[in-house]
């Protein structure tokens, strides 16, 4: 018996020690593969930095190259025609209203306090939507007809503001690109004076003189794709509101016409 517990109790300290050694082992293998791991994305991030960086100094180093004469316009051409897309897209976010919810509360007030309610809850709510029932609750003491013109004129009024500036951003999109053709004509005008005034043909007299009209072609082309996105998206923006406009006008001359029948 007493050899027995011997024997066992050996072999529990081997089972044991073994455990023991496996763990360290794979805490070792563990530790080591995180620290390759962790060296692998230090080095990753490292060469996304590089990347990054040289990607900045590239662009800094083409535009540079490409010349201030037409580079400098080029990049006035984006800057102006961001700061007018972006001050559009505030407006329009802004300007957009739920109408078919206005449209209840307007026409809820018009049953339940008359015109002058309906008209309060039109000057507590912002857009143009509210402004085109204001405007026609106003005259409606004039008769449907009355409102209804209102309506129309007002509605006019109102897409006048949500285009406005907007054919700035269209011009810069147009400019950006001519701009830039006109930087290669100029840039292969230079290139072949060099040749006229050299009498020879050598490639190292136009490569300068052609890389700089490509470059300033490029940059170009770059300001009105990025500009045209935000156009594209303005218009859509403009189109939608006033969709929401035309469908509201119909719905509260119903509305006032429904209430003078009452």
């Amino acid at each position: 018996m007493k050899r027995l517990f011997s024997i066992l109790a050996i072999l529990a300290i081997m089972v044991v020690g073994n455990s023991t050694l496996n763990a360290a082992n794979s805490t070792d293998m563990f530790t080591e593969t995180s620290v390759n791991f962790v060296q692998d994305d230090e080095a990753g991030a490292d060469v996304q930095a590089d990347d990054s960086q040289g990607f900045h100094q590239e662009l800094k180093k083409r535009f540079i190259e490409g010349g201030p004469s037409f580079m400098g316009i080029v990049l006035l051409c984006l800057i102006l025609g961001l700061a007018i897309a972006f001050e559009r897209i505030i407006y329009l976010n802004l300007a957009t209203t739920n109408t078919k919810k206005l449209s209840q509360n307007v026409e809820d007030a018009l049953n339940s306090g008359g015109v002058e309610a309906a008209k309060e809850v039109c000057r507590n709510t912002s857009g143009p939507v509210a402004s085109i029932y204001y405007q026609g609750l106003d005259r409606m003491h004039e008769g449907v007809e009355a409102s209804e013109k209102a309506v129309v004129a007002y509605g006019g009024v109102q897409m006048g503001q949500l285009e406005k500036n907007v054919s700035w951003v269209s011009l810069f999109i147009a400019l950006a690109p001519m701009l830039g053709f006109m930087g290669t004509v100029i840039g292969m005008i230079k290139a072949f004076d060099k040749i006229e005034a050299a009498g020879d043909m050598q490639p190292s007299l136009v490569a300068g003189g052609i890389k700089v009209a490509l470059l300033t072609t490029v940059f170009g082309l770059i300001v009105a794709i990025i500009l045209q996105i935000f156009y594209n998206y303005i218009v859509a923006k403009i189109d939608s509101i006033v969709n929401d406009m035309e469908d509201a006008s119909i719905t509260l001359i119903d509305m006032l016409v429904a209430h003078k029948n009452k």
